[in-house]
C-alpha cells in the first residue's frame, strides 16, 4: 500500500522495497550453493545477499538480462524462487540463459529455489570496485536461513524520479508514507548519487591532488620548454641576419627554425610518453571509468606540448626575421 501511494506522486516512474539500496553500507553475506555443483567439506561458498520486492530492479536501472523479475504472487505466496546477478550466473553456470531453471539454497535445512531471472551486476561496493556476486530474494520468503519465515523489517524504499533531492518531493513522499503509517520514521534519506559520491571520496580527494600536482607541473613544464627554446633561438640571431643578406626568404627561416624545435620536442614527447606509460600503471587502482594508459590523454598532453613549442620557436624566429640584416649581422 505504501508503495502504491509513492507511486501515485506526480513525477514518480517506478519505486520498489528493498533491504538496502547499493553502496549505503548495509551488507549482508552468506552461502549460496547450487543443486548441480558438488562442494568439498567446510567449502564456504559466500555470495552477497539482498530481499526485493518488484520494481526495485527496474526503479534502479538495473537490466533483466534473463528471465523474469519477481512478482507480488512470489511475495504472497512464498513461492521458492531467486534472481542471480550475472557475474554469479557466469561463475556457476558460465551463461546468463543456463542460470534460469537452476537451484539454490543457502543452508540443507532451506528449500531449494529456482532461478527465475538474472539481472545486471550492481557495484555494492562502490564504483571503483568490482561488483559482487549477489542473489536476490524475495521480501517475503519461508525456509531461508534455517528460519521458518523471514521478514526483512528494515526496508528501503527506492523511487525513481527527477524530483528526487528536492525538499517539496520528500514532503510529498512523507505524506505518502504517513497516509499509510503515522508512525513510520523516514530516516538517512539520499539521493544514489550521493551514495556514489561517499564510496569515491577518498579516491576523488587522491585524484584532485595528484590533477593539481599535474597540472602545477604541467605548467612549469610548458613555462620552462617555452623560456628554453625561446632563449635558444633568439642565440641564433646572428645566424638569420647572415642567412637573410645572403638571399635566404623569412620563411624558409622560420620553417628552419620551427624543424629543429620540432625535432627537439618530438624526442622529448617519446620519451615522455614512454615513461609516463611505465609510472601510469601504479595508479590503475584509482582510476574509474578511464584506463591508465587512456590514449586521449596522451594525445591531448603531447598535442599541448607540441603547440607551447611552435609558439616558442616562431615567436623569437618571427621577430629575427624582421630586423634589419645589417643589425642581425651586429648581434651580439
Amino acid at each position: 500500500e505504501m508503495l502504491q501511494k509513492i507511486r501515485a506522486i506526480p513525477g514518480v516512474s517506478s519505486a520498489g522495497l528493498s533491504m538496502s539500496v547499493p553502496m549505503d553500507g548495509n551488507e549482508w553475506s552468506d552461502n549460496v550453493f547450487a543443486r548441480d555443483h558438488t562442494y568439498s567439506p567446510g567449502e564456504m561458498p559466500l555470495r552477497r545477499y539482498r530481499f526485493a520486492t518488484p520494481g526495485f530492479f527496474k526503479t534502479l536501472g538495473t537490466p533483466l538480462i534473463a528471465g523474469r523479475d519477481f512478482t507480488w504472487n512470489d511475495m504472497y505466496n512464498k513461492v521458492p524462487v531467486a534472481i542471480v546477478s550475472e557475474r554469479l550466473a557466469r561463475e556457476y553456470w558460465h551463461n546468463p540463459k543456463n542460470a534460469l531453471g537452476k537451484q539454490i539454497r543457502s543452508t540443507r535445512k532451506d528449500d531449494w529455489r529456482e532461478v527465475v531471472g538474472v539481472v545486471g551486476n550492481i557495484h555494492d561496493d562502490g564504483v571503483d570496485r568490482p561488483a559482487p556476486s549477489s542473489v536476490y530474494w524475495p521480501f517475503l520468503t519461508t525456509h531461508l536461513e534455517g528460519l521458518d519465515t523471514l521478514v526483512i523489517r528494515w526496508p528501503a524504499v527506492s523511487i525513481r524520479s527527477p524530483l528526487a533531492g528536492s525538499e517539496s518531493f520528500m514532503n510529498e513522499v512523507r505524506r505518502a508514507v504517513w497516509s499509510v503509517d503515522s508512525d513510520l520514521p523516514l530516516a538517512r534519506v539520499q539521493t544514489l548519487d550521493y551514495y556514489e559520491r561517499a564510496s569515491m571520496a577518498r579516491t576523488s580527494f587522491t585524484l584532485t591532488m595528484l590533477g593539481l600536482a599535474g597540472g602545477m607541473a604541467l605548467l612549469i613544464g610548458m613555462v620552462g620548454l617555452y623560456g628554453v627554446i625561446s632563449y635558444s633561438v633568439s642565440q641564433r640571431t646572428h645566424e638569420m641576419g647572415i642567412r637573410v643578406a645572403l638571399g635566404a626568404q623569412k620563411r624558409d627561416v622560420l620553417r628552419l627554425v620551427l624543424a629543429g624545435g620540432m625535432s627537439l620536442v618530438t624526442i622529448g614527447v617519446g620519451i615522455g610518453i614512454a615513461g609516463a606509460l611505465a609510472v601510469t600503471r601504479f595508479l590503475s587502482s584509482l582510476l574509474y571509468g578511464v584506463k591508465p594508459n587512456d590514449p586521449l590523454t596522451f594525445v591531448a598532453v603531447s598535442i599541448l606540448l607540441t603547440v607551447v613549442t611552435l609558439v616558442a620557436c616562431y615567436i623569437p624566429a618571427r621577430r629575427a626575421t624582421k630586423v634589419d640584416p645589417m643589425v642581425a649581422l651586429r648581434y651580439e
